[in-house]
């Protein structure tokens, strides 16, 4: 009938492993929970702690005055002539003119 090599093994089996299951949804829930879960606020830096040149960056105020420049800058590279590199005579020429220069050299092109 039966072999006498085949062991039923004990009714605990099915308690431990699970066991050893729930330890490890347990486990994943805990590393989903430390990943995830929402952590205090950071206090808002003192301006007051920073060297003058930096204090812009720490309040809306100084972001916005820096974007403000920032533009009027790029404008300005944008619409004018201009050295990039005198030593190396590389120049900068207004973005309308650049246009203008580029079609005219496709259209002499085959």
């Amino acid at each position: 009938m039966s072999d006498p090599n085949d062991i039923i093994p004990p009714g605990r089996t099915p308690v431990f492993t699970t066991l050893l299951v729930l330890a490890c949804f347990a486990a994943v829930g805990w590393i989903a929970y430390r990943i995830y879960a929402p952590t205090r606020a950071e206090v808002a830096p003192n301006p007051a702690d920073y060297p003058a040149e930096q204090r812009w960056r720490y309040t809306p105020a100084g972001r916005q005055q820096y974007l403000a420049d920032l533009r009027v800058r790029e404008q300005v590279a944008a619409t004018t002539y201009g050295w990039v590199d005198q030593k190396a005579g590389v120049v900068r020429i207004p973005i309308s003119e650049a246009i203008k220069l580029t079609v005219r050299d496709q259209a002499a092109s085959p």
